[in-house]
């Protein structure tokens, strides 16, 4: 029996060696939840990515931290945020800056970061990619960047309501949202950030974009 659980109680699980699944409500697919990934170091299409990044950088959904951690590598003054105390717990091992937080709570410096990223699908959170580029519009500075991990062109945007589960625990429902890359310029100019560029990194399939703040 499959038993009801927080969203963070079973993505802590997940962080610590739990294989965990996302099943998503438009499509009813199981896919794993790339943690090894996420908990190893940054790949090649990771480099890329940050790349991108300019200044102090917000990064938004840290997880575990090895953006955060790369970010800081790289001389960026660099703060991960993630709602959930486990990621954040093992961000700060990995001696990077990490908060508790939520996105549309309050944040540290609001108005004044550079560059805001949100990797790894995180586009996503809440189901309102909209809400949430406008969120990130007020993080920035006038003339900062959003570094936006999108889907490939041609795989379509979607919304609707997710589950992850792994040893007999499935979180509460909780909404989600996936923005292509050929559908982000719609998104970005209604959160009042213009598309400054389209990147595909790495040449892994994986993709990018940079949205501008107004100066």
């Amino acid at each position: 029996m499959t038993a009801e659980r927080s969203f963070t109680e079973v993505f802590t699980s997940a962080l610590r060696g739990v294989p965990t699944h996302v099943v998503h409500a438009y499509d009813d697919i199981l896919m794993p939840l790339p943690v090894a990934s996420w908990t190893g170091p940054a790949d090649a299409a990771d480099h890329a990515l940050l790349d991108l990044c300019h200044g102090p950088t917000l990064d938004i959904g840290c997880g575990p931290g090895r953006l955060t951690q790369e970010l800081a590598r790289r001389g960026h003054r660099a703060l991960g945020v993630d709602l959930v105390a486990e990621a954040v717990a093992q961000t700060r091992r990995r001696g990077a800056d990490a908060l508790v937080a939520d996105v549309f709570g309050p944040l540290p410096d609001e108005g004044q970061w550079s560059s805001v990223l949100l990797a790894d699908g995180n586009v996503g959170i809440c189901g309102e990619p909209r809400r949430l580029l406008g969120r990130v519009r007020e993080l920035l500075h006038p003339g900062g960047r959003a570094v936006v991990e999108v889907s490939a062109p041609g795989t379509g945007s979607t919304s609707g309501w997710t589950v992850i589960e792994g040893a007999g625990a499935r979180s509460r429902p909780f909404r989600w949202a996936q923005v292509a890359a050929d559908d982000v310029a719609v998104v970005a100019v209604a959160a009042g950030l213009v598309v400054h560029s389209l990147h595909e990194l790495a040449g892994c399939g994986r993709w990018a974009a940079v949205l501008q703040a107004p100066s």
